[in-house]
């Protein structure tokens, strides 16, 4: 019966090894360095979002502030070829202020320019920084994709061991399992371990004649502890006794 306690300990090393690999898979490292990298982009493309958005409604303004002054131009121009306006003096202030008009649309249109050039600019820098954002967000989902994928498979491979561990502790003593479990959490995760030849497997120690004796000496059925490391030491087939 004690030999079943070698197997319970077999699964719980083989639990432990998933646990491990479920904690250790490199996707969520990469995962973790990938959202610090995304988190950067993403506030720099807030940023580009928020300025392109200002540059926008500056160049509305603009857009706007040209084109009023256009319409009245287009207004004083058509008074005067109307034949509307037929005092001298009328027409000189008139043929004034469209110049004045010209000059105007001239600084409006400059300063429409540069801030279309300031746009075009701030929208490529945008453009840049939503492909970047768009590829972390697919690189995301293929990691989280393969990381699922794998955590399912061992998901698995647990829910198989825990099914077989069930099994080996319902045919072992509760005071037996007990005991192991208390040597396995003080001992690094080995409570049980065979004795091969004349040494232990726990701590891999090789026990004294005197101690070989005594556990020959022993009832098969008696569960012996390893003075040394205090883990149950188990009888086996290669066992030298």
């Amino acid at each position: 019966m004690q030999r079943r306690l070698l197997d319970l300990q077999d699964l719980d090393l083989q639990l432990d090894q998933v646990a491990h690999k479920r904690k250790s898979l490199p996707e969520h490292a990469a995962l973790a360095e990938l959202a610090t990298e995304k988190s950067g982009v993403d506030k720099e493309l807030v940023a580009a979002d928020t300025e392109v958005g200002d540059l926008r409604r500056e160049q509305k303004k603009a857009d706007s502030d040209v084109d009023q002054v256009r319409q009245r131009k287009a207004r004083n121009q058509q008074r005067m070829e109307s034949g509307q306006v037929t005092s001298p003096r009328d027409l000189e202030n008139l043929q004034h202020e469209i110049g004045s008009l010209d000059r105007r649309i001239s600084d409006l249109e400059d300063a429409e320019l540069e801030v279309m050039e300031k746009l075009e600019a701030a929208e490529v820098v945008q453009a840049d920084l939503q492909a970047r954002a768009d590829a972390f967000a697919g690189r995301q989902s293929e990691l989280e994709a393969t990381r699922d994928a794998a955590l399912k498979e061992l998901d698995e491979q647990r829910a198989k061991f825990a099914e077989e561990r069930a099994k080996v502790v319902a045919e072992l003593p509760d005071a037996l399992v007990a005991n192991y479990q208390k040597l396995r959490e003080r001992n690094g995760g080995i409570g049980a371990a065979p004795l091969v030849g004349k040494r232990c497997m726990g701590c891999r120690m090789e026990l004294a004649p005197s101690d070989l004796s005594a556990i020959k000496a022993a009832a098969p059925d008696f569960v012996l502890h390893h003075e040394e490391c205090g883990r149950i030491l188990v009888r086996t087939s290669e066992s030298t006794l």
